[in-house]
């Protein structure tokens, strides 16, 4: 009786093959109305490697309700089960394939204009080295600022509400749960996807770290840095008062249009010649003195003969 009563509440098991295929022919439906799409691709057993993707996974798995959701999840997400995944400011919407295609949406709120403030001020002196600065990356220091439960990155128990249009009544279904892996598979490779999730801009950690980096280091040989460099390694504008924009070309005027006269570069000026050394002379090379001729053997002279 009971078993009848589940059978038309739960769908018949739906086999992983026969899953791929209906998700395949989804998104090729999809793909004819303009979407594409951007499954999650986990090779092996370990769904995320780095810190910020297990980070998330570890941050988000305590707000579950349930714990055997969590392994059908994992079990989702490695074989290919989200085949949708879309990050964007404040929300992430997904498609995944079980016995039917079911959509998950999790809204965050973004983070508050004041939250983002404190973080931004917090990370600005952590930058631990010149090396880390110049190659974009943040400090463990850093990383656990922002990923800190209370007041960084992450959202709090109030920060997030979560839904999947499958019949399960758990808060944290295996959809959903699947889903919550695949943001941190994500994050492994985009980690900047964080802060777009939260709608705030990771490059003005950046900035106010370089800035703050160069100015202390502005008096110390050695240890200053271009401005000019950051702005290049990391595409960020930072504008200093008071210094005056570079004077354009000079434009000569021509018939017609004026076109701007590209400023030659100066002659090199030729080294003048030291004082009290004299200009080396160039030496003439000496005619070729033609060899003498040898000198031929004596001729031994003939006895004189004597009269009688």
């Amino acid at each position: 009786m009971a078993y009848g009563r589940y059978e038309s509440y739960w769908r018949p098991y739906v086999s992983v093959g026969e899953r791929m295929l209906i998700a395949r022919k989804h998104a090729q439906t999809l793909a004819k109305k303009g979407h594409v799409c951007c499954p999650i691709t986990v090779e092996g057993l370990k769904i995320v490697r780095s810190f910020w993707g297990k980070a998330w996974c570890g941050h988000m798995e305590s707000y579950r309700d349930m714990e055997n959701r969590l392994a059908r999840g994992r079990t989702y997400v490695r074989n290919g089960s989200v085949f949708d995944l879309q990050i964007m400011p404040g929300r992430v919407e997904a498609l995944v394939s079980g016995s039917d295609i079911y959509k998950v949406s999790v809204q965050f709120k973004t983070l508050s204009p004041k939250h983002w403030a404190a973080i931004r001020t917090r990370c600005a002196g952590q930058i631990a080295s010149v090396v880390e600065l110049l190659h974009g990356t943040f400090s463990d220091a850093v990383m656990k600022l922002l990923t800190n439960r209370e007041d960084g990155m992450f959202p709090g128990s109030h920060d997030f509400t979560m839904n999947c249009s499958c019949p399960d009544s758990a808060s944290m279904c295996k959809h959903i749960a699947a889903v919550i892996y695949g943001i941190g598979a994500r994050l492994d490779h985009e980690p900047a996807l964080l802060f777009k999730l939260r709608d705030v801009d990771y490059k003005e950690l950046i900035a106010a770290a370089a800035a703050g980096l160069a100015t202390a280091a502005a008096g110390a040989a050695g240890s200053a840095i271009a401005e000019s460099d950051i702005a290049d390694v990391f595409g960020v504008d930072i504008a200093t008062e008071g210094t005056p924009a570079p004077a354009p070309p000079p434009v000569v005027a021509t018939k017609g249009r004026a076109k701007a006269k590209p400023v030659k570069a100066a002659k090199k000026a030729k080294p003048k010649a030291k004082a009290g050394v004299k200009a080396k002379t160039k030496v003439k090379a000496k005619p070729k003195t033609k060899a003498k001729p040898k000198a031929k053997a004596a001729v031994s002279a003939k006895p004189r003969q004597k009269k009688d």
